[in-house]
């Protein structure tokens, strides 16, 4: 095969593949996939599961093999090739996504299919079938054909804004820096940190040291530099990405937005929505637009006289009034000062291959599952690692491949992604493979990597989604693992594993002192718990604020209304923030998980999932957290089934009852 994209019996070939390969390869199976389609609707008047649904679930699933490296590298890699390729296969791909969920004889062929399902029939084929029902609905498939090729032009116009508005920030970002003269001016950050600074500036060939706005760096910067002038200067930098206020008009996202919001509308109109928030809720547990506002805000006035305590508490710890600036390094002091305990000293104990360690070995304690690292995988990067996942006979589950650390070019934040989709069709399995990536600091010559407890707590957030990936029992793609799950419950498998990282025996298992080697010692896991609930109202409210911005933007929009999403951002503020953010703070314009990710009208998923997760893991508390007759439970009924049934009626057969708000408030030291 001469086009190694095109290899879907094996892992990605990611040294042999490259960017000039990807369109000949789309196009190719595309050009494939067409002529089987036409040929299946023509063979059978009457098709059913097997002569209809199963190869479509082939295609799509060899389709989504053969994109999701490109996909992947283009987010991952400082190559300007790559990106090239990805957003010139982006409307091939989206066009033919359309094409597919616009056709009107397909549709009618699973309308055929569902008919002549009985109510007996295996429950994930009936979840197969309605799950493409509804999407050929939200898709527009009986729309007049203006309309339909109007819809088809709108997702175009989407997949390519949505990617130009990540890369702006991407670029934004890596172009930014900060020449630091006087090494005093870096009082309060960490050895680590500083070397990074002047390994940074050698790199461009300059003396002193350079700041640069990766996460790692600027989070270091706001929690631990004395210096308010180098707080501020970063923060600026940090709010103002891929805005008008960046320096570089040809990066400003600020008409990508406008972009974003008048096509996301004017599609949910097209099919019949109000609203593009409505649209979104089609796909998710809640129910209406007004019960996500009412979520939100009741989770906001739980909290806000716990968040003004805390503020009132570390304002006077201060001795004067905090800006944005200020307040992530403050509440570090004081969490130091009241609790004895602070990043630094916590970072001392985790060493990156340690904490993946006990992370696994927690899984395999939990799930009874095997992980091991193989060494005979093309990877794209040295950093990268590959692992194994097998069940206790030995039988093979999966893989994933983790790329832990921050690198110049690459994508900011945490995240998993599909490789693989699971797959059991014909008596042909194909096992799941993902993607973890973070953005850890790198090792130097002079320092491991050494985490923070919250790096700790997002790997293990990361890593429940990959277990969700993992470890489903559904061997159709299309619901498999993460598949076909509603967006506002994806989020419990990862914010569920969290709650691992708050205890002993797991962090002790997780920790290696990068001197004594000795783990976590319990008086400090004490102080470490003692201040958890420190700034925890402040960080209710200040998710609060993105998820009722982002809902409320995307309810309220309805025609080109010039800047609606700073206008809904002030309000939003008014309503829930305590501490003013200044004029300049942009933070629409590098919001990529609403504006160029999967949480549109959809970033509340994040609460209502960890309603779900501290119920969840109360149930663990309850039992016994290592438990295996309830891990073996939530395996069964969370982590397995993925959109093969209803997940509301998945949690109740986990915990026998329905969720609810008090564990959550329970957690953040919050009194209903």
């Amino acid at each position: 095969m001469s086009n190694p994209l095109l290899d879907t019996r094996s892992l990605p070939r990611f040294d042999e593949i490259a960017p000039e390969q990807v369109l000949p390869a789309l196009r190719e199976l595309i050009a494939e996939h067409r002529q089987k389609l036409d040929e299946l609707l023509d063979a059978d008047p009457s098709p059913d599961f097997e002569s209809l649904v199963l190869p479509l679930e082939d295609m799509e699933h060899e389709l989504a093999r053969v994109w999701s490296p490109v996909s992947h590298l283009q987010g991952v890699l400082e190559s300007q090739e790559w990106r090239e390729a990805y957003n010139a296969a982006l409307p091939l791909l989206t066009e033919h996504g359309t094409e597919i969920s616009q056709n009107s004889r397909l549709q009618r062929a699973y309308a055929a299919v569902r008919e002549g399902l009985s109510n007996n029939a295996d429950p994930a084929r009936i979840s197969v079938v309605d799950h493409a029902l509804r999407d050929f609905r939200l898709a527009g498939v009986d729309l007049p054909d203006d309309d339909k090729a109007r819809f088809k032009a709108i997702m175009q116009q989407l997949a390519a804004t949505q990617a130009s508005f990540e890369h702006n920030i991407q670029d934004s970002q890596d172009a930014w820096s900060l020449p630091v003269a006087e090494e005093a001016e870096l009082e309060g950050l960490s050895a680590q940190v500083v070397a990074r600074a002047v390994a940074e500036a050698r790199k461009r060939d300059r003396q002193g040291w350079l700041l640069t706005l990766d996460y790692p760096t600027y989070d270091a910067v706001m929690r631990h530099a004395d210096s308010r002038k180098l707080r501020e200067a970063m923060y600026r930098a940090w709010v103002t990405r891929a805005s008008d206020e960046c320096g570089n008009s040809d990066w400003d996202n600020s008409e990508n937005i406008e972009t974003i919001l008048a096509a996301r509308y004017e599609a949910a109109r097209l099919v019949g929505f109000d609203s593009y928030a409505e649209y979104s809720l089609a796909t998710k547990m809640a129910g209406s637009t007004d019960e996500v506002i009412g979520f939100l805000r009741e989770l906001a006035s739980h909290s806000r006289t716990a968040a003004q305590q805390e503020l009132a508490s570390v304002t006077e710890f201060a001795g004067f009034a905090l800006e944005p600036w200020d307040a992530p390094y403050w509440f570090e002091k004081y969490k130091q000062k009241k609790h004895s305990v602070s990043n630094e000293e916590l970072r001392q104990f985790f060493p990156v291959g340690t904490v993946m360690n006990g992370l696994f070995e927690l899984a395999e304690r939990l799930y009874g599952i095997r992980l091991s690292s193989r060494d005979d995988v093309a990877r794209w990067h040295e950093d990268v690692r590959y692992f194994s996942v097998q069940d206790t006979t030995g039988a093979l589950i999966g893989g994933f491949y983790v790329d832990l650390f921050a690198r110049s070019g690459k994508r900011n934040g945490a995240w998993i992604d599909e490789c693989i989709i699971r797959k059991n069709l014909n008596d042909q399995a194909t096992p799941p493979v993902g993607y973890l990536v973070c953005n850890f600091p790198p090792a130097d010559p002079q320092h491991p990597s050494l985490l923070t407890h919250e790096d700790v707590v997002t790997l293990f957030h990361e890593f429940g989604h990959m277990l969700h990936h993992l470890l489903t029992r559904i061997d159709y793609p299309s619901i498999a693992g993460i598949n076909g799950v509603p967006w506002d419950a994806v989020e419990l498998p990862s914010q569920f594993m969290e709650n691992f990282a708050w205890n002993l025996e797991v962090l002790q298992r997780c920790s290696q002192h990068v001197d004594t080697g000795e783990p976590l010692p319990p008086e400090l896991f004490e102080r470490l718990e003692d201040s958890r609930h420190t700034g925890a109202a402040m960080a209710m409210l200040r998710q609060l604020e993105f998820a009722l911005f982002d809902f409320r933007l995307h309810a309220e929009y309805t025609s080109a209304q010039n800047d609606l999403a700073m206008k809904v951002l002030a309000e939003v503020r008014d309503e829930v923030a305590l501490i003013p953010a200044p004029a300049y703070n942009r933070l629409p314009h590098s919001f990529s998980h609403i504006f160029a990710g999967g949480y549109a009208a959809g970033y509340y998923s994040y609460k209502w999932a960890e309603v779900l997760a501290a119920d969840a893991f109360e149930a663990f508390e309850e039992a016994g957290i290592f438990d295996a007759e309830t891990a073996q439970r939530f395996r069964r009924e969370i982590l397995e089934v993925g959109g093969s049934r209803d997940i509301m009626q998945a949690f109740v057969a986990f915990r026998g009852r329905r969720p609810q708000i008090d564990a959550l408030l329970r957690q953040s030291g919050i009194e209903r």
